[in-house]
């Protein structure tokens, strides 16, 4: 006779409570990044080119940019901003989602900018200057 499988109740909680608390973590990532967003850019447009790492004709048009990278964080559906960073998962091991975001949006959509002369160092480089400036900013997640 077969057995019949009952899936571990206190398993199943353990894991709900954890995916939970991941979720308000995020959320409230989210909520200071929307009150902090102008702040962080400034520093962070600040940060890279004070490291050499991005070469830029206009601060403000790079800022603008950013801003509406944000602006496409905060309101993006999962899959698009899963999409977005899958390339760059890979560069540390525990990214955090914003600076994973930007990091990703630095790489593939501002290179491209008329403001954005060159972009220097290694993808790895470019996200400890982005992570240093958010953790500055909304803090660990």
């Amino acid at each position: 006779m077969a057995r019949e499988y009952r899936p571990n109740i206190r398993e199943a909680k353990v894991v709900s409570r954890l995916d939970h608390a991941k979720e308000l973590e995020r959320s409230r990532v989210l909520n200071i990044l929307w009150e902090k967003k102008e702040d962080l850019i400034n520093h962070l447009t600040v940060k890279l080119v004070e490291d050499k790492l991005l070469e830029i004709t206009s601060k403000k048009d790079v800022e603008v940019q950013l801003l509406k990278a944000i602006d496409v964080l905060l309101r993006g559906d999962e899959f698009e901003l899963q999409y977005q960073v899958a390339p760059f998962r890979d560069v540390v091991s525990r990214p955090h989602f914003v600076s994973l975001f930007l990091t990703a949006f630095v790489l593939e959509e501002l290179i491209d900018h008329k403001s954005v002369v060159d972009i220097f160092g290694t993808d790895q480089d470019i996200y400890n200057a982005i992570n240093s400036q958010v953790q500055k900013v909304i803090g660990s997640p």
